[in-house]
């Protein structure tokens, strides 16, 4: 018996590690000028092939206008556990937001992506305005936004 307790708490503390090996990395996101209040971001991994893995940040305060974060909409099931602790003001015309958020090791270099939603009030959604491969080549590079975001860089 002592022999089983011994050997279920060696292989815990082995596999433990794996399962927390995560790292802080900075998200950059600067915006266009665009007219209108600010906008709302979903900042989102998504796996190799395209399925919503995790939140990384969502900006406006009005849940409510979640829905119009499309992709990130559908993917989370707008559940607040999903950004309950990562979400802050939407983001006026030409700012930058930077925030930082935990990302596991096992998802870099291993086809996810992150991506982002944006949608402005009175102005056009734009679901993936940003698909960055989660490479550790792409650390620091900027990746083009195809709607209100400028460029987004994620630093690791």
């Amino acid at each position: 018996m002592n022999k089983l307790v011994l050997s279920l708490c060696l292989a815990g503390a082995m596999a433990l590690p794996a399962l927390a090996d995560a790292r802080p990395v900075t998200l950059t996101t600067q915006m266009k000028a665009h007219g209108g209040d600010g906008a709302y971001l979903a900042i989102y991994v998504t796996d190799a092939a395209g399925k919503y893995h995790k939140t990384l940040w969502v900006s406006g305060k009005k849940s409510k206008y979640y829905k119009n974060l499309r992709d990130w909409a559908r993917g989370s099931g707008m559940r607040a556990s999903e950004f309950d602790g990562v979400s802050g003001a939407s983001v006026g015309s030409g700012r930058t937001l930077k925030v930082t958020a935990e990302l596991e090791d096992a998802l870099i270099d291993a086809g996810y992506e992150i991506r982002i939603d944006t949608a402005v009030e009175d102005g056009r959604d734009n679901p993936a305005d940003v698909r960055a491969p989660l490479t550790k080549a792409g650390s620091g590079k900027a990746t083009a936004g195809r709607g209100y975001v400028q460029s987004f860089t994620y630093d690791m």
